[in-house]
């Protein structure tokens, strides 16, 4: 009884003591206390965010744009993306000029704070600009974590332990995953390729690949009877048999074309799309491997 007493006595007592205190106005430790909102601008970067803020206590991380919304050269910012910006304390952006209404967004929010994952990280060039698909190099997504976990240290400085802590352990995923592709392509019998749009420029310096040309179709735009007679001729002028087409292309003009040329046909995901899993980057990476190597040997 005297034992059922005292614990009685001693949450009493604790209940006293966290009374004053919030009287007083000094702060009680809770796990429920003001969650930090990160939004992530697309895929990519949301698989990115996912792994850096794993097990980190009151995080919440959301992804502004639909799962099949791809790459975002023309989004175009909705109101209701605004209005989740609005509650968003962290917004993760690739940066490179991939968001294009990133300056909308800075003007309307000037409290929101941006993490630029393409920070220090040298661009490919064209005559349309700074190519923005960071991603695809496996070597520069990596250094685009580390961006990340490092930014985020310093707009939430009271997990920047766990940031760097759970980047260092993707990081060293990534590695291995960089490390077997480049194993795995090391004998290929032709490194010519054609891709569809131009988002694999990093992807084909970092692994040896030439790409031959570029059709310049946008993922998920249909091309007209036109538009596909072109790209049959380009094909066809090229002479590489191994044509990549995305996941996100419209796969009727994909074979249309393969057979028009004779070229096989094969998928190269640049990852834009996908499940919101921590290891999906790596297997689409994975999968890309495969295809590569049935392709190319």
């Amino acid at each position: 009884m005297q034992k059922w007493i005292r614990i009685i006595q001693r949450f009493v007592l604790m209940a006293i003591a966290g009374t004053a205190l919030l009287l007083w106005g000094i702060p009680v430790a809770s796990a429920a206390s003001n969650p930090v909102h990160i939004t992530t601008s697309f895929y990519p970067m949301y698989i990115a965010a996912l792994n850096v803020t794993k097990g980190v206590p009151g995080i919440e991380v959301r992804n502004l744009t639909k799962p099949m919304t791809g790459c975002l050269h023309d989004y175009s910012i909705t109101t209701d993306d605004m209005k989740q910006l609005s509650k968003t304390d962290i917004f993760i952006v690739n940066g490179a000029g991939m968001e294009s209404f990133l300056d909308k967004v800075v003007k309307q929010l000037p409290k929101i704070k941006i993490v630029n994952a393409s920070n220090g990280i040298e661009l490919i060039k064209s005559a349309e600009g700074d190519n923005p698909h960071i991603w695809v190099s496996v070597s520069l997504y990596i250094k685009q974590v580390r961006n990340i976990a490092t930014q985020l240290a310093v707009a939430d400085p009271q997990h920047a332990k766990e940031y760097g802590s759970n980047a260092s352990v993707y990081e060293a995923k990534l590695g291995k995953l960089r490390s077997d592709m480049h194993k795995g392509l090391a004998g290929l019998k032709t490194r010519d390729i054609i891709t569809f749009h131009e988002a694999f420029p990093y992807f084909a310096k970092e692994f040896g690949l030439n790409i031959a040309t570029v059709i310049e179709r946008e993922p998920g735009s249909e091309p007209n009877a036109k538009e596909l007679a072109e790209t049959i001729t380009l094909v066809k002028k090229a002479r590489v048999k191994a044509l990549f087409a995305e996941p996100q292309y419209p796969a009727k003009a994909a074979e249309a074309i393969a057979r028009e040329t004779g070229a096989k046909l094969y998928t190269l995901d640049p990852a834009v799309t996908g499940p919101m899993k921590y290891d999906a980057y790596i297997k689409i990476m994975k999968k890309n491997l495969s295809e590569l190597q049935k392709a190319l040997k």
